[in-house]
Order: structure tokens, then sequence, then C-alpha cells
């Protein structure tokens, strides 16, 4: 198509229109220039949701393309008016055309998919992946390109498997990919949104079909991309009973994932902790963040986000402080010396928790004598939260101060162990 272009029209005449398209790529050059410094000024909207950001955020993606086929319109139409040939700004003129409907349509994809980040990365090269496509079809060498990748067979032998073949079948399964995803997502968002499920429910069932529509894009492009699976049946097995083995934890803990989200026993928001010890030991403490196909996220105090193999949480004791009620009752041992009244300690730790607003008065706290040690007599104090998820080890400090400045004034001292050396001298042996 490029000789026909060439030849149509004086030398004067194709130059003229080289440059007005050169002269149009530079503006185009401009204003996406323009629009990047715009949209860095307004980032924080863009972040948000709604059709404002998304209008505007579509708005600077298509300027430049659209500034492009405005001027190549223009120069056209002041080509054509003087008489002059314009064919090359006719072709330049469909190449900008499918240029601007696919980034449209490469954006539109991103928002389906949600925020992927590899998606986000590979936005402008599937972009011009897709639109050199698209320009060589226009041109008309789509079809020299095939015959000469036809020509090249990767498998010599019975079966013939040349590189546009392979080519081909790597986009189709791609484009079945990249739509099951799409309908995989709506179908998560839409599911998301009723409240008359079970969250648990909801993610599992959204995961699930995320797997199935996806696999089944997979299987839809192969057979859509003409590969003859029949053919390939001794290699899959192979290649089914190597990955059988090799990816027995995978599939554990995926299984495991589904066994999670059926039983309800681990959920979003529940507290946790990995130590296998009765009580309320806060070794691994957090709360779960997510529940991913694979792992479990769980955030601790310090703002760590611990990734947890669904398998472990199977296989291994796991507290669940939340699981049936989120209260959760907390012990604080206190010594107090023999010379002390216990009656009088017993009361200034019940006294200790009053006016903090995470201790429960139902049920009560209560204070007890426990032992009467080598040092001292142990006494505890035994009060509940309702909210393990706001921190344990902070109110446990918040009462221990309080307990700690009762008996300072009330005169009740906290024994320190201590032992006494007795030094016996005898008689030196004859």
């Amino acid at each position: 198509m490029i000789a026909p272009l060439l030849a149509a029209g004086t030398r004067g005449e194709l130059l003229l229109q080289l440059g007005a398209i050169a002269v149009v790529v530079v503006l185009a050059l401009l204003c996406a220039a323009l629009a990047r410094r715009r949209r860095t000024r307004h980032a924080s909207l863009l972040a948000q949701r709604g059709a404002r950001a998304r209008l505007l955020e579509t708005a600077l993606i298509e300027a430049p393309y659209v500034i492009a086929l405005l001027g190549l319109f223009i120069a056209r139409t002041v080509l054509a008016a003087s008489g002059s040939a314009a064919a090359l700004l006719d072709t330049a003129m469909q190449l900008a055309s499918a240029l601007i409907l696919v980034r449209l349509a490469v954006y539109l994809l991103r928002l389906a998919l949600g925020p992927r980040p590899w998606m986000q990365a590979w936005e402008h090269r599937l972009t011009l992946l897709i639109w050199l496509g698209i320009s060589l079809e226009l041109l008309g060498w789509l079809q020299g390109i095939e015959n000469t990748l036809d020509t090249v067979d990767l498998l010599p032998g019975k079966t013939r498997l040349t590189l546009w073949a392979l080519l081909k079948g790597l986009v189709i399964i791609t484009a079945f990919v990249l739509v099951t995803s799409v309908i995989a997502r709506a179908i998560e968002r839409h599911l998301m949104a009723v409240q008359s499920i079970a969250l648990s429910t909801r993610i599992g069932i959204a995961k699930f079909s995320h797997f199935f529509l996806v696999g089944l894009g997979v299987l839809l492009g192969v057979n859509a991309a003409g590969v003859d699976l029949t053919a390939l049946t001794v290699l899959t097995g192979a290649v089914g009973l190597g990955l059988g083995f090799g990816l027995q934890s995978i599939a554990s803990n995926f299984v495991s994932g589904f066994v999670l989200l059926m039983d309800k026993s681990i959920k979003p928001g529940d507290v946790i902790s990995f130590t296998g010890m009765p009580g309320t030991s806060t070794e691994s403490f957090g709360w779960v963040q997510a529940l991913r196909g694979r792992f479990v996220v769980v955030r601790d105090r310090d703002g760590v986000e611990t990734l947890v193999p669904n398998q472990n949480l199977i296989t291994s004791p796991v507290i669940n402080w939340s699981y049936s009620d989120r209260k959760v009752r907390l012990k604080l041992p206190v010594r107090i010396s023999y010379r002390d009244d216990p009656e009088c300690a017993l009361d200034l730790l019940t006294r200790a928790v009053e006016g903090n607003p995470r201790v429960l008065h139902e049920p009560a706290p209560v204070s007890r004598l426990m032992q009467f040690s080598d040092h001292g007599m142990d006494l505890e104090l035994r009060f509940w939260i309702a909210d393990p998820e706001a921190g344990v080890n902070n109110v446990r400090s918040d009462v221990n101060r309080a307990i700690w400045r009762l008996f300072r004034d009330s005169g009740i001292t906290i024994p320190v162990a201590q032992r006494e050396l007795h030094i016996r001298r005898t008689d030196a042996l004859p």
C-alpha cells in the first residue's frame, strides 16, 4: 500500500504531506507533555471514584491523539482545497483514528479489571501492540508478514507448528483470558455488594468463579487457536504428573482456602494468634485483613502484614479470639507482701479498672487470691474487653499503672524476691 501512496502526486506534494504529518506529531507530543502535567496536578482528583474523575482522565489520555487527528484533518482539508494529493494524509488519519479507539479500549479494559499493577505497567505497551497489528492490516502488510512467519516450522516432523500459528494462538488465548477476567471481575463486584450473603461465602464464590472463568477462557482460547489437544495427550500427561508433585503444596493451599471460606472459621476482621497455647497470649497477634486463594493476610499491631499459607491455618492450632464472641478475658497477676492486708489489695485491684472505657462492666471484673508463695501472696485481676483488635497490651499497661498508683497510695508493697545467705565458720581441721 505504501508504493501507491508514494506514487500518488508529485515529489513536492509528497514532501508537503510528510511535513504536515511531522508538524502534527510535534503538536501531539507537546499536548501529551501538557496532559502529563495536568495529570500530576489533578492526581488527587483522578485517584477518586466517580464519573467526573473518569471523564477527566479519559480526556487527558485521549487529548494528544485527538489533537493529532484534528491536525491531520485540517492539513488534509487545506491540501484538498488547493488541489494537491492527500492520499498519505488519508492513511495517517486512518491510523490516528485506530489509535484513538485502541487507547480508549485499553483504558476501559484497565477500569474493568480493577487496580492491577501489571495492567497499569503494560497499558501503553498493550496499546502499541494492538495498534501495530491493526496498522499492519490497514497498510496491507499483515498478509506478507503472515506468509513469512508461516514458513518457520518450530516442530519439524508430522506435527507442524509454525511461528505464525504460535503467535496467533498466544494472542487468541490472551484475548479470551482478558475477556473472562473482565467478566469475573464484574461478577465479583456485584456479588460483594450483596449484603444478605455472608462475607466469607461471597469471597469463596467470587474466587471460585474467577478461577473457573479464567480456566474456561484458556480452554476456549486454545480451541479457537486450532490447537489439536489430542496430539499433546502424552505430553500433557507427563507435564500434569510433574506438576502434581511439584505443585502439591500450592494445590493444598488453594483447597485449604476454600475450606476456610466454606466453614467460616476464619473471616476478614477476625482477631487471631498463632501460639497453640490456651489463654490470651499475644504472640503472633493480629487481625485478618483479607482471604486470598493461597494465603491469608494478617496485620499485627506494628502495621506489619504477614502472609500466612492457608494450609497452616488448617493443620496448626489457631486461636480465633472473635470466632463466636468478640469478648476476651484478660488476667493480670500481682504479688503482695505477707505484711499487707489481702482484702484491701483485692478491693484495690477491682478499683483499678474503674473508669477504663475498654473494660466491660458485664461480666464484672473480679479479683482472686490464687496462692501463698515463698515470697508473698499471689493475687489475680480478671476483666473482659470487647475490642481485642484495638490491642491487648495497651489495656494491660493502663490497668497495671492504675494498680501501681493505688498500691502506692495505700501502702501496699509488691515484694522483691530475696534470698539470705548465712556463712558459718568452723574450726580448722587438724
